[in-house]
Parts: structure tokens; C-alpha cells; sequence
């Protein structure tokens, strides 16, 4: 790798650190925790939250009637959402297995935690539920598709590509055969060298 994409790589690591950083500082601020892996409130700031809850009736009542209209359509996504899922899921559980590649940690981008919050109703949990599982699942599946192109074609494009993974930056050039056939081994044992699921 060009030492300074390496040099560039490192800098947006170092910022990501930081921002985790300043995204403590400001759960500090918000007065949680997590013990044992749960959120916990002051119990002060959970009355806080519980008063601050628009009790259901009134969210539905005040709703706009376009969410009304829309809701079929968006929790009509559940079903190829599943289907998605349950596709990843074996085709990680077949493939990955037969090449040798790390397996990608479900858990680690379906995070439902939001149900813990005392402002929120029944039904604002439900959407947060919905809206954690679509999006979670969407970056689970996104390193599975980034793990099998750094295994089968770890070459950038030609052009800009909006939203890339996080291995992208390290694939070989667009046009650089050389590069391309001296790493292509390097780049599959950094997949099986992964932390396994």
C-alpha cells in the first residue's frame, strides 16, 4: 500500500478513535452506564425520562396520517429483511467455512438496546426494533460482501464509489495487475487471520 493512503488510513483511525471517545464523554454527560452488559440510568434521569413519554394513545392520535398510510410498506420490509438474513447467514455458515474465512460476528451489528429507554412508548420501541434489526442487519451484510471481495477481487474501481466498506482502501489500484497477483494470497490470509464468530 502507497505510504500515504497508509499514512491517511491511519489518521481516519485515529479520528474514529476520537470520535468513540467524545461519544463517552457524552454518554457520561447523559448520565448512563453500561453494567454488565446493560444500559443503566441514574434513577433520577429515568423518573426524568418515564414523565417525558408520550403515552401511546396520544402518539397515535397526533400521528401524521401518512404514517398511518405508509407503515404496511415500511414493516412489509420484514419479510425480505428475514430472507435476506436467513440467505447471509448460510451462505456465511457454506462458504466462509469452505474458503477459510473468518466468519462475521452477527451480534456485533444487531444491537437492540434502545428498548431500555423510558421515553419512549410501546410502539416508538417497536420502530427503534425495526429500524436497529433493517440497519444492523444491512452492515452485517455489508462485511460479508466486503470479507468475499477482499477473498475473490480486492481491486478499487475505476471510479469513486459512494458508501465503500471499510476494506475497501486497502485493495490493490484499478490497473495494477502486479500488485494484484503478488497479493492476492496476502489478502486471503489477512480473512482467515480475522476474529472468528
Amino acid at each position: 500500500m502507497h505510504s500515504k493512503i497508509a499514512l491517511l488510513l491511519a489518521e481516519i483511525r485515529e479520528l474514529e478513535d476520537e470520535l468513540e471517545r467524545e461519544f463517552a464523554a457524552r454518554r457520561a454527560q447523559l448520565r448512563f452506564g453500561i453494567e454488565a452488559g446493560r444500559v443503566a440510568f441514574e434513577q433520577e434521569l429515568l423518573v426524568r425520562h418515564r414523565a417525558m413519554q408520550v403515552r401511546l394513545h396520544s402518539y397515535v392520535a397526533g400521528a401524521n396520517p401518512l404514517s398511518a398510510i405508509t407503515a404496511p410498506v415500511i414493516y412489509g420490509m420484514i419479510l425480505p429483511l428475514l430472507l435476506l438474513d436467513l440467505a447471509v447467514n448460510v451462505y456465511q455458515a457454506v462458504c466462509f467455512r469452505a474458503y477459510g474465512i473468518a466468519r462475521v460476528r452477527r451480534r456485533d451489528y444487531l444491537v437492540f438496546d434502545r428498548r431500555h429507554l423510558a421515553y419512549l412508548n410501546a410502539l416508538e420501541k417497536l420502530n427503534c426494533a425495526y429500524c436497529s434489526y433493517a440497519v444492523g442487519l444491512f452492515a452485517f451484510v455489508t462485511e460479508v460482501g466486503a470479507r468475499t471481495e477482499q477473498y475473490w477481487c480486492p481491486i478499487k474501481h475505476a471510479r469513486r464509489v459512494a458508501g465503500m466498506h471499510a476494506h475497501y482502501a486497502g485493495f490493490v489500484d484499478y490497473g495494477d495487475a502486479e500488485a494484484f497477483q503478488r497479493d492476492r494470497e496476502e489478502f486471503r490470509r489477512r480473512l482467515r487471520e480475522a476474529p472468528r464468530a
